[in-house]
């Protein structure tokens, strides 16, 4: 199953920092999905085994959708306060939501573990 481009930024910039190297190419990103220049407030919550494991949040909507699921993923995963950096391992068990919150009411989004889509598609 494919991954919203949502998610899918969400967990490419948590392995950006896993893997030590850039790979998002925001210039791409921003030319195919306009919306992303959109400043909407953001949340993203790590889950594992159904407990939060990280979470970030944006008070205000001052930046672009891009940079805050960009920046949100990364905190969420490495700098929460509640908890240590998360590992790889962790990374493929846990499961990202992405919480935007519009005019509309909020926008929610989760995505399952990459591990459990995996023994889906090979078992």
């Amino acid at each position: 199953m494919a991954r919203s481009v949502l998610i899918q930024l969400a967990r490419d910039s948590i392995a950006e920092v896993l893997e030590a190297q850039r790979t998002i190419d925001k210039k791409t990103l921003l030319e195919q999905h306009p919306l992303l220049n959109q400043k909407i407030q953001t949340q993203i919550n790590l889950y594992l085994n159904k407990k939060l494991r990280g979470s970030s949040k944006s008070d205000i909507a001052s930046h672009s959708l891009l940079e805050d699921i960009i920046r949100h993923a990364k905190k969420s995963a490495f700098e929460d306060k509640n908890f240590k950096a998360i590992s790889t391992s962790e990374y493929l068990n846990c499961e990202i939501e992405i919480l935007l919150t519009t005019n509309d009411g909020i926008i929610s989004e989760i995505d399952k573990a990459i591990l459990e889509d995996f023994k889906e598609t090979n078992f």
